[in-house]
């Protein structure tokens, strides 16, 4: 690690084998918490390469307790988080929201390590219980439309990683890798990333892959569809911006979509949307986030997809996804 810690100080980048194969040996505890902090100190004050971020994926995929859920044509819909902007759990809303509208959601998350409630956080205080076993994940997906992949369950390698992660409080770069290890591996993808240089990198990425994918970048700094303003987007076809008229809804203000201050006050909000006691303004944002991963399974317009997003929501049956979800915790 010395050799490599030289390197980077003297701006050298890594080559995507040289990164994978330090995840590698991270996560056969080769070097200890100093060295590692000191790894991720280092892209905190420069951005990771092209090559260096598709090596950390590959090693992390390489690694990972996978699960095979081919059978589905599934969306997970998540973040990279570290936009630093405190909102609700808008993803994760917005999957339950998807899943409601009929859509197979595999979902991949954590807890919060930037933010005040990552959506592992919420779920866990909602009831939700975590498994790696495909039988239960299988179950989820069967009868409540989503299940729930916690990151550690899956990804053993980072357990080296996780409490310095903890200690130091900011965003590093496995916040970047976050979305692209999803160990189900679903063949659609809606990703929020919180800088267009990332967005970028992403899309590069995504297009050598089979998925059908959206990246997404509000203009203003969310990695998520905010309606604050803009919101660039690159998919596997095309490059475009969405505004909030795209939606047929209005432009809002930033201060309509902050979160709780503690992880109980994020599963209230949670529970309010769902139940239907949210503002107009909260329900358009998870809609929208919902919409464009409808879209991206059903090849639909954005108008068309809001609109389904907006009736499994009305209906109650984005509720309902997570009321099952809590049953089958319980039985599991």
């Amino acid at each position: 690690m010395k050799h490599i810690l030289n390197r980077l100080i003297n701006h050298e980048q890594l080559s995507k084998e040289q990164a994978r194969t330090v995840l590698v040996n991270i996560s056969e505890g080769k070097y200890n918490q100093s060295q590692i902090a000191a790894f991720l100190t280092v892209y905190m004050m420069r951005n990771v390469s092209l090559e260096e971020l598709e090596g950390f994926r590959d090693a992390l995929l390489d690694l990972c307790l996978s699960v095979d859920f081919s059978e589905y044509n599934a969306v997970d819909l998540c973040g990279t988080g570290g936009d630093g902007k405190n909102t609700f759990n808008i993803s994760t809303l917005a999957s339950f929201v998807t899943a409601g509208a009929g859509v197979k959601v595999t979902k991949h998350g954590n807890y919060g390590v930037s933010s005040v409630s990552g959506s592992s956080n919420v779920m866990e205080a909602l009831g939700v219980k975590f498994s790696n076993k495909k039988d239960v994940l299988k179950r989820s997906l069967d009868e409540a439309g989503i299940c729930v992949l916690h990151a550690p369950l899956f990804h053993p390698a980072m357990k080296n990683v996780a409490p310095i992660r903890r200690e130091l409080g900011v965003k590093t770069f496995f916040n970047m890798l976050g979305p692209m290890v999803n160990p189900a591996f679903p063949k659609n993808q809606l990703v929020g990333v919180f800088d267009l240089e990332l967005a970028r990198m992403y899309g590069y990425l995504y297009q050598k892959s089979e998925k059908n994918y959206a990246v997404l970048h509000a203009m203003d700094g969310y990695d998520e569809i905010s309606l604050t303003g803009p919101v660039k987007v690159i998919s596997k076809n095309s490059e475009n911006i969405l505004n909030a008229e795209d939606f047929g809804v209005k432009q809002i203000e930033q201060s309509e979509i902050f979160g709780g201050e503690t992880v109980k006050a994020s599963a209230e909000i949670f529970l309010n949307i769902l139940n239907g006691k949210g503002s107009e303004t909260q329900n358009n944002v998870v809609c929208a986030n919902a919409a464009l991963a409808i879209s991206i399974v059903e090849n639909c317009s954005i108008k068309d997809s809001f609109q389904k997003a907006q009736e499994s929501l009305q209906s109650k049956n984005a509720l309902n996804s997570l009321k099952k979800l809590q049953q089958l915790s319980v039985i599991n």
